[in-house]
Order: structure tokens, then sequence, then C-alpha cells
């Protein structure tokens, strides 16, 4: 897998960046590629919008993803007018932990994506089909370096606590994660399990009320280098919040973090990743300004 050729990330300080995205953007170079998050970097549920100005002073809102019939996911009307603009001037790559079937529940505003990223990069979408090629080396990889997806869940199984444990699932055959009553979840219990897991080949992190156990070769990073090779991206930009998605922001030639998140209560850093103060739909619309800000530049 080949990387990009990467930029110099120190020597862009921080305050270039703010200073940048207040300034009106410029035509964006083809040959920047915006890899970003979506759920809670991007678009964001009714409940991690974080509307906490008077009900009056609330942006409008868009509904870009219903399930089970009501809708689930949302962005601001800035924040979808400011993404068309990102959609029309980079090679723009939604980059998700989501299966292939939950992306397919998302409409973002702008142009179609050509290209995506699915499972967490076990998946690359091309024009909404999954690419057979990069699949293939995917698996590959996994079955040389982890432990078998089978084992990780039997070991799952048999520690889980029915006391907090509420589902189990598996990922696109590609890995698992248990969705929990955190309130009741002990903290030894997931410190116990990456240490089981890691010398199995095997991740694991804890994000909301979900526990991932992921084969350590599956990187969003990895897909993202893959579709900066195949259109010849030469700067990567990534944004996310959560800890799957710090492989990517150390990837990118510069990242953007929003002040909420897994990433943010752990106060995790790196010199060309920018810690945002902006939470919620208000950290979307600013991601966004410096993407479109940065891919000007």
């Amino acid at each position: 897998m080949s990387a990009t050729s990467p930029a110099t990330p120190a020597a862009t300080s921080q305050a270039t960046l703010v200073a940048a995205s207040s300034a009106a953007p410029a035509a964006a170079s083809p040959a920047t590629l915006v890899a970003s998050d979506l759920d809670r970097t991007l678009i964001y549920s009714a409940a991690s919008l974080d509307l906490s100005m008077p009900d009056a002073e609330a942006p409008r809102l868009l509904c870009v993803e219903v399930y089970g019939h009501k809708p689930l996911s949302y962005m601001t009307e800035t924040a979808a007018a400011l993404l068309t603009e990102v959609a029309t001037s980079t090679v723009f790559v939604p980059t998700t932990t989501r299966t292939r079937e939950q992306y397919g529940r998302i409409h973002l505003p702008g142009p179609s994506p050509r290209y995506a990223i699915c499972a967490n990069g076990g998946h690359i979408l091309v024009d909404g089909v999954s690419d057979l090629d990069w699949r293939q080396r995917v698996e590959a990889r996994i079955a040389e370096e982890c432990a078998p997806l089978t084992e990780i869940r039997a070991h799952l199984a048999t520690t889980a606590d029915p006391a907090w444990l509420l589902k189990e699932r598996v990922a696109e055959n590609l890995f698992a994660y248990l969705v929990v009553e955190r309130s009741l979840l002990p903290e030894e219990w997931v410190k116990e399990l990456a240490a089981w897991a890691g010398p199995l080949g095997w991740t694991v992190s804890l994000q909301g009320r979900k526990i991932y156990a992921v084969p350590a070769p599956l990187t969003k990073s990895a897909a993202m280098h893959e579709v900066a090779r195949r259109t010849g991206a030469t700067r990567t930009l990534a944004a996310g919040d959560s800890l799957l998605d710090a492989d990517l922001l150390l990837a990118a030639d510069l990242g953007w973090r929003p002040g909420h998140g897994e990433l943010a209560d752990e106060g995790w850093r790196a010199p060309h990743v920018v810690a945002l103060e902006e939470r919620g739909g208000a950290a979307g619309e600013e991601i966004l300004r410096r993407f479109l800000a940065a891919a000007a530049a």
C-alpha cells in the first residue's frame, strides 16, 4: 500500500490555520484528498448536536439519515453548504467504521462521493460498489497476522457479563463489537480484554456504549492511502473524534479533532492535528471550514 507524499505539518502552525479558517476559501486543488469520519464528526444525532443555545437561536437542521422510519442523523444547514463546497473542490472520501449497509442509509449533501471507506477500512467503495482487490488484500493480511474472528467472539461470549451486555454484533465478518450498559461496565474488564487481544493481533477500544475488537491491520489510514494512490492526491486532510480515528489523523498531512469525543476525553494530540474547542454541530461546521481553507492554501 503506497502512502502519499507527506507535507510538513510542523511548518503550519495552529495560529496560521485559525487565521486561514476565517478567510474566504479560494478554489482548492483537486490533488487534495479529504478523508473524514462521519458520526459525531460531520453528522450528529439529536442528542449529540449539543444545541446549548436558546431554542430561538438554534440553527436550522438537515436530516441526512433515517432509520426505522425515524430521523436519526443531522447536519446544520451551514455545514451542509460547506460540505457541498468540500465535495466539489476536493477528493472527498467519507471514512467510517459503519458497515456498508449502515453507510447506505446516509444521504450527504453535494455530489455523491466517488470513493468511500467503510468497516474501518475493510471496504473501499467505488461508485457504491466494494472493490474486490482491496477486500481480498485486507482479508489476506488479517488471516496472516491475526487470530480468527471466531476465537475473539468466543472469548467475548464467555467473559462478558449479561448484567451489562446489551448486544453482541459482527460487522462485515471483519470485526466484533459489544453494546453495553456503560454505567455497569467494570473499567478493568476492557483493560483485561485489550491485554488478552493484543498478542493475538487485535485492538480493543471503548467508545460510548460500544466496545470494539478490531484486527490491527484493519485501519482507516491504510484505506485512505490506497484511495490517495488511485486518485493521484498529493495531500491528505482528515478529521475524526474517536479512538478508531487516531491512525487516520496520524497518517494525514493535516488533521482536526472536535472538542468532544473519545480523543478529546483522552487529551489525545499530535503535532499536525488541531484540537478544536467547538463541540457538537458547531464542530462539524468548523471542521469543514478548516478543510476548505487548508485545501485552498
